[in-house]
């Protein structure tokens, strides 16, 4: 079992994972982390703070991102993956992706987790790479693609579509020789307002699969619609709904903010220590 996916399983709070995008047009930061060094500045940043996992991506998935080459993907990604194994070794990092090549190349220079919004459907060779590196994979639920995701969809039970479909593609990766294997339900990828809380709501459901729960909704535009919010006034609705999926079972929080994040962890923590009696 590889170190990161032990330490998922083995651990009684979130593990916080920091959001690096380095794209010129994701909803929340796009275009701020495109220059290397001001990349690499926000890494240490989230380090500091105290994120478990980093996750780089070079491309957006926001609803109607359009395409990346993977040459342009390869260009963003792999040289903040090995400035950050130069400098911090012990961090472990996740290549947002859905582009086989782009995986193999990340875990080449040190990735140890790929992040496929698509779970291996936009490019089935993405798992055959997980299986031959023993790389963890998380395996998210997606109705379409970012370009037509938010174009109506529609669900007769969001939560219990949702668990079927990720029951089918865990069959499907697990024939293909990885085991290990994070769940997300993907919320705001194809998904109403209410949709969304209805995942939220259910989030123990996903439990039954028995795969560690990955959870993302840090500014997330069901919470600046459901508020009337901007993304940069959407910090206060990110915590309370990420503190509601740890409570309800997500063993990842993928996050912009990450001292916000290790907070909710640290009293997480506290609630969950053993009761020790007062009494004499």
């Amino acid at each position: 079992m590889s170190i990161l996916y032990s330490r998922i399983l083995k651990s009684n709070s979130p593990i916080i994972m920091g959001i690096l995008n380095v794209t010129p047009d994701s909803f929340s930061d796009g275009g701020k982390y495109l220059n290397s060094e001001l990349a690499f500045n926000h890494l240490e940043k989230m380090i500091e703070e105290g994120a478990e996992i980093i996750d780089i991506g070079g491309e957006s998935t926001r609803p109607g991102a359009g395409f990346v080459t993977e040459e342009e993907e390869l260009l963003r990604v792999i040289p903040v993956i090995k400035e950050i194994k130069k400098k911090y070794n012990k961090i472990f990092i996740s290549v947002d992706t859905t582009k086989s090549k782009v995986a193999e190349e990340a875990i080449k220079f040190g990735a140890d987790l790929i992040n496929d919004i698509s779970g291996g459907v936009f490019d089935n060779k993405i798992i055959e790479i997980a299986a031959e590196s023993k790389t963890p994979i998380v395996v998210m639920h997606i109705k379409g693609n970012p370009k037509t995701m938010q174009d109506n969809p529609l669900y007769n039970d969001v939560t219990s579509e949702v668990i079927a479909y990720l029951k089918e593609r865990l069959k499907v990766i697990k024939k293909c020789g990885v085991t290990e294997i994070i769940i997300d339900p993907g919320i705001g990828f194809g998904k109403t307002v209410e949709n969304n809380f209805s995942l939220l709501k259910n989030l123990d459901k996903f439990k039954n699969l028995e795969k560690p729960i990955l959870i993302g909704v840090s500014k997330k535009s069901f919470l600046g619609k459901t508020l009337n919010l901007e993304i940069d006034q959407r910090a206060n609705s990110t915590i309370i709904t990420e503190t509601i999926a740890a409570l309800k079972g997500a063993k990842i929080i993928r996050t912009h903010n990450v001292k916000n994040a290790v907070e909710l962890k640290t009293i997480y923590q506290h609630l969950n220590k053993p009761i020790i009696s007062e009494h004499v």
